[in-house]
């Protein structure tokens, strides 16, 4: 069953055209509306690069955006979102305390100057991870979790796997070079909006400008945190193999994007066009919020249940990033699945949300059941049956 609904925009309903078109009088004129008009990209003085959307994760600019190169210190982006999950799943505290090897100690490139021998809480060495790209406090925080360098490089790539990370194999904790260590553009920004999005109480760690331990400050090495306050994260990374690269996040009157730039050839270029990217973003595309986590899209029919009819709707928010004022050629269609049967369980498949802009399809989401039907009784269920009979032969009848 195909259904058109309404689209949701800040706190207002609007209400789109059916489904049958209106033929227009033989005289009449039709003047077409302006829309947007959005030049093309702009090129970069770099190897690779994307501009994505943190929420619907819609991808605006792409170039060699699934070449896999040597990633350098944007590693540290998948250590330090271990830590983070490890502290939301309470396996680790703040506090705890992480002991120093010499291995560690020793790890060259990079540092916090952590010392052989102390105990270190995770929140500074989170900080040094991220703020001032230590190696030395990566490869303690991977000692302290998996017992080793190697073992973490194994939970790294089996949570890139996880994510969707096709294109990425992690060798080690920091990104120090290694043959067969590599990511990608693309692969960098899907992490990137699982860090912003899984576990955004540890975010603001990223847009920290300097960082000061055993009497040592350090700068970040982003640039864009002190030219665009817009700019919050998240990391830098050098190597000769991968030059100079950059993964930037901005968030502007709602909208957030996260940009990745592979292979430039100095730090300033890195941060110049990162500039140019996100300008580019926030000047020509909006996000919208379409629907909340829980919005009731449907009540289909339910047959054999304790109830006639089943909310459905979306079990998480539903964003769409679209060219600036174009909004109004929005709308939605939903297929839903026929003749459901109870009993259904909360999270059931029912349907899909499809979302067009004009004849295009920009979006597709999963419908679900957002309530439980259990079976009804046994009287129930032969009214239903018989019901449902006479209700497919009156619909046979009336193809």
């Amino acid at each position: 069953m195909n259904v058109f609904v309404s689209i949701r925009r800040s706190a207002q309903l609007c209400l789109f055209a059916a489904m049958a078109a209106v033929a227009l009088p033989a005289a009449a004129q039709v003047i077409p509306q302006p829309q947007t008009i959005i030049p093309a990209a702009p090129q970069l003085a770099a190897s690779s690069w994307i501009l994505m959307d943190a929420n619907s994760g819609r991808i605006l600019v792409e170039h060699n955006s699934d070449e896999r190169l040597a990633p350098a210190s944007l590693t540290k982006l998948m250590t330090a979102y271990l830590v983070e999950r490890e502290l939301d799943r309470d396996t680790i505290a703040l506090d705890d305390l992480v002991n120093v090897s010499e291995n560690a100690w020793r790890t060259g490139g990079s540092k916090m100057f952590i010392e052989v021998g102390n105990q270190i809480p995770v929140e500074e060495l989170l900080h040094g991870i991220i703020i001032v790209s230590g190696n030395d406090a990566s490869v303690a925080m991977a000692e302290h979790l998996a017992g080793g360098e190697a073992p973490f490089a194994d939970l790294m790539n089996q949570h890139a796997a996880r994510l969707g990370m096709e294109n990425t194999h992690f060798e080690n904790a920091t990104g120090l070079p290694s043959d067969n260590h590599y990511s990608t553009a693309h692969d960098l920004a899907r992490l990137s909006r699982h860090i912003i999005n899984d576990y955004p109480e540890h975010y603001a760690i990223y847009s920290q400008r300097h960082f000061s331990y055993g009497g040592i400050d350090q700068p970040n090495r982003n640039r864009l945190l002190w030219r665009d306050p817009s700019v919050d994260g998240l990391k830098t990374g050098w190597t000769d193999a991968a030059g100079y690269c950059l993964v930037s996040s901005a968030e502007r009157d709602g909208m957030r994007l996260i940009s990745v730039v592979m292979g430039t050839n100095s730090d300033e270029a890195r941060a110049q066009e990162t500039q140019k990217l996100l300008s580019y973003g926030f000047r020509f595309y909006e996000t919208m919020n379409l629907y909340e986590r829980g919005a009731v899209l449907a009540t289909p029919r339910v047959w054999g249940g304790d109830i006639n009819e089943l909310r459905a709707g979306v079990d998480e928010e539903v964003f769409m990033t679209l060219p600036r004022n174009r909004n109004e050629e929005l709308r939605a269609r939903l297929n839903l699945h026929s003749d459901l049967q109870a009993p259904i369980a909360v999270g059931d498949d029912v349907g899909t949300l499809e979302v067009y802009l004009g004849e295009e399809m920009v979006g597709e989401r999963q419908l679900v059941a957002l309530e439980n039907v259990e079976e009804g009784g046994l009287f129930k269920r032969l009214f239903d049956q018989v019901q449902r009979f006479f209700s497919g032969l009156i619909a046979n009848f009336t193809d």
